[in-house]
């Protein structure tokens, strides 16, 4: 079997400029910092762990070009798309479309589906959506213009976040403010930065869980896993940032430390897994997706974001809860793809039964 590993990257150069500067740090640093490495190094390794399970897997970086994939198409044939791509011409909203291409074709392709990337781009559809099944998500209000701050009536702290973006993007320290001027400020700088409506969240004080699910007809949560803010220091608040996500460099990338599985009261625990069961159903998952919960000090869980098609790279969230469900890395993608494979045949059975009727 053929696969494609289809990711978008137009500019895997400024990675390459950016991934490493010579500077002196003044923290004590958790994970080790290397010089630049090739953008397409992560891409690559889930192509060796799909050719190590025994599939003829390749790398496609689009560049923004959906023809590069038509010709790649058109050359290769793959029997499915490993689809890694998030973002198209710099907007995140763009996600699902290359999904949506894929339907168009018919081409039997892993992760989510459209409908359901779009809708967790959405975080105020998501937290509709897990409201109206009962499913906590801390208080909230949608700015989509200056005027509309003064009918805010939350508790403070609050989180300010861009409502339709993923990956922890425009997440920052500075976005957890404590009075009403500091929150005005960061609304407007938002608004005015990412050019887009602005989610203001009361903020949960609390641990950070990650909670991996994978499956199609049949689901199964992974072990949980936790982000240990024990060593972030007094200057940062105890959030997952941008910084705390992608920036080697940053004092909260060495501070927001994972542990998997976490350590947790197993009335907890079994809560946790039937909340991320009905967030994947409800939101549409499939295959694969992280649902991001906070738990209270008086252990009441709160899901933040839902996730499909998370990072897949080794050493990120959810590889972490399948190497602790005893699923290595390989063994994870191959199940990935496999359970995309098996939804194409079983569409495709349904497709031939249902012509068959129609003739008779």
């Amino acid at each position: 079997m053929k696969v494609a590993i289809i990711y978008n990257d137009p500019h895997p150069e400024v990675h390459l400029e950016s991934s490493f500067r010579n500077v002196e740090l003044n923290f004590e640093p958790y994970f080790d910092i290397c010089a630049a490495t090739d953008p397409h190094e992560g891409y690559r390794a889930i192509a060796d762990g799909l050719i190590e399970a025994g599939y003829d897997a390749y790398i496609l970086n689009l560049k923004d070009s959906y023809q590069t994939f038509l010709d790649d198409y058109n050359t290769n044939k793959p029997d499915v798309v490993f689809n890694l791509v998030e973002i198209f011409h710099d907007q995140s909203y763009l996600e699902m479309s290359f999904a949506s291409l894929l339907e168009l074709m018919q081409i039997p392709y892993t992760g989510a589906s459209p409908i359901a990337l779009g809708t967790c781009q959405k975080k105020i559809f998501t937290k509709g959506i897990l409201q109206s099944i009962g499913v906590n998500t801390p208080r909230f209000f949608m700015i989509t213009d200056p005027s509309e701050i003064i009918n805010i009536n939350l508790n403070f702290p609050v989180i300010i976040k861009p409502a339709s973006e993923d990956a922890s993007v425009g997440i920052e320290n500075e976005s957890v403010v404590y009075d009403y001027e500091k929150m005005r400020a960061r609304i407007e700088y938002v608004l005015r930065k990412y050019k887009q409506n602005v989610l203001v969240e009361e903020y949960i004080d609390g641990r950070e869980l990650n909670v991996a699910v994978m499956g199609d007809r049949i689901i199964k949560v992974l072990p949980i896993s936790e982000i240990d803010f024990s060593s972030m220091p007094g200057h940062l608040h105890n959030i997952v940032s941008y910084q705390a996500k992608w920036d080697p460099m940053h004092e909260a990338y060495h501070k927001t430390i994972p542990i998997c599985p976490a350590e947790l009261p197993l009335r907890v625990e079994r809560k946790a897994k039937r909340i991320a069961l009905k967030a994947f159903r409800a939101l549409g998952c499939r295959d694969y997706a992280r649902i991001d919960m906070r738990l209270s000090a008086n252990n009441e869980l709160f899901v933040l974001e839902v996730n499909p098609n998370p990072d897949l790279t080794e050493d990120a969230g959810f590889m972490r809860s399948a190497d602790a469900e005893g699923i290595p890395f390989t063994a994870a993608l191959k199940k990935i793809v496999d359970l995309t494979w098996s939804r194409h045949i079983r569409n495709t059975r349904r497709k031939v039964a249902a012509e068959l009727t129609a003739i008779d």
